[in-house]
């Protein structure tokens, strides 16, 4: 791969060189490589529009090359997009490997050309050894000299957001306030992340010709750290402050360092991840009302572990958590959550997709002692006691017809 690199590193593969007139099109149809490309955040209409030397399938048991593109955060708050080429057929054991990353303020067209170029790139060596060959061809750049720019903020990226939303009607209004603060600093050595958001919201009703205002407020500050260890191991932990009217939290300081380990090298965290960690912390808390314990205020260690599970295989995606927590006063004082997701395509043109949520809830400190109003309840304004909590959604979906997937009609619909 890296050899490809090296050759094709200062190639710019024009459009103009891969477009084919209809009539060659319609003559070689059966003479290129059958590609299915799985790509759950790519625009595939711009793909097939710029990439037009393979041959589109909509089913991957069809296909002689499975493109597999994952895509990650990069520290310039940016994405990088990793191409998997796997090939089949009469190219079984012909894999590759080639990956794009965007910036922070690239286009989403922008991004588009860039993953469509790495995707001509690792196609090339599937298309040359089929008859699709004879119409293609390669330019040189005019211009490929390779700079190495000086970063003047040291990797450090700034983000600021504020949002607002008004609706209502003659008896009700809600009005709903937001906004955030982030700076994060990534490199392969270490990572740092601080954020602040906070929350204000406002719902008026009438009722009985009473007028009821109701007001939640919510806020998050927080840092965290992270430093590699290896390519299995880091160590880093989390500082944090929340307040929050719906919890009854009106101050909770949170300190916790943590250790984390993944079975997997984290240089392959795009296709597998199977991480443990660990959280030992300290954490403060106030509260607004009394709670059910006669408390206005704790002094907690809690404990935390989870599990965490992410693959992305050209036979489908899992990803899966199994996270439990308990204060160190009292082991009963916990809570467990087991999170799933699962798409699989099981047959010839048929999906399964599969999610749920599912949470042991025994660690509501905070709950207040004179409980929730009927206002507070359904508004949603107050936390409520439960001992669990659960979610989930699934679907199947079957297509059948014609495997080709190649034309591009914008109209009407």
């Amino acid at each position: 791969m890296r050899r490809i690199l090296l050759i094709l590193i200062c190639l710019s593969i024009s459009t103009g060189a891969f477009a084919l007139d209809s009539s060659e099109f319609a003559a070689t149809s059966l003479t290129e490589p059958r590609v299915f490309l799985d790509c759950g955040t790519c625009n595939f209409n711009y793909i097939r529009t710029h990439v037009r030397f393979v041959n589109y399938v909509r089913d991957r048991n069809e296909a002689q090359v499975e493109v597999l593109i994952t895509t990650m955060p990069t520290g310039g708050d940016g994405r990088e997009y990793t191409l998997f080429f796997l090939g089949r057929e009469k190219f079984t054991g012909m894999n590759d490997t080639l990956e794009y990353a965007s910036g922070p303020s690239e286009t989403s067209e922008e991004i588009m050309e860039g993953v469509s170029r790495m995707l001509e790139l690792g196609l090339i060596r599937y298309a040359e050894r089929m008859p699709i060959a004879n119409y293609l061809s390669v330019d040189l750049s005019k211009s490929c000299a390779r700079s190495n720019p000086i970063d003047k903020w040291d990797h450090w990226v700034f983000n600021i957001s504020a949002n607002g939303y008004v609706n209502g009607q003659a008896l009700t209004t809600r009005d709903s306030w937001s906004g955030s603060v982030s700076v994060s600093r990534t490199t392969h050595q270490s990572k740092f992340l601080f954020t602040g958001n906070g929350v204000y919201q406002e719902n008026h009703y009438t009722t009985d010709g009473q007028a009821v205002v109701a007001i939640t407020r919510q806020k998050t500050l927080e840092g965290m750290g992270a430093f590699s260890l290896g390519s299995h191991w880091s160590v880093g932990g989390v500082v944090s402050s929340y307040s929050s009217t719906y919890s009854n939290e009106k101050e909770q300081i949170v300190l916790s360092p943590e250790v984390e380990y993944d079975f997997f090298p984290y240089s392959e965290a795009t296709m597998r991840q199977l991480r443990f960690r660990y959280e030992l912390g300290y954490q403060y808390s106030s509260y607004y009302l009394e709670t059910i314990f006669y408390k206005y205020y704790d002094r907690l260690a809690r404990e935390d572990l989870s599990l965490i599970l992410n693959l992305t295989q050209p036979w489908g995606t899992i990803s899966a958590s199994l996270n439990g927590a308990n204060y160190l006063r009292d082991f009963a004082e916990n809570d467990f959550e087991l999170y799933t997701q699962i798409s699989l395509p099981v047959a010839h043109g048929l999906s399964v997709n599969l999610s749920g949520d599912v949470s042991l809830i025994h660690d509501q400190i905070s709950l207040p002692q004179t409980g929730a109003t009927a206002d507070q309840i359904l508004l949603q304004q107050t936390e409520l006691a439960t001992q669990y909590s659960y979610w989930t959604s699934f679907g199947l979906s079957f297509t059948f017809g014609s495997i080709y997937n190649n034309v591009v009609n914008p109209r009407l619909w």
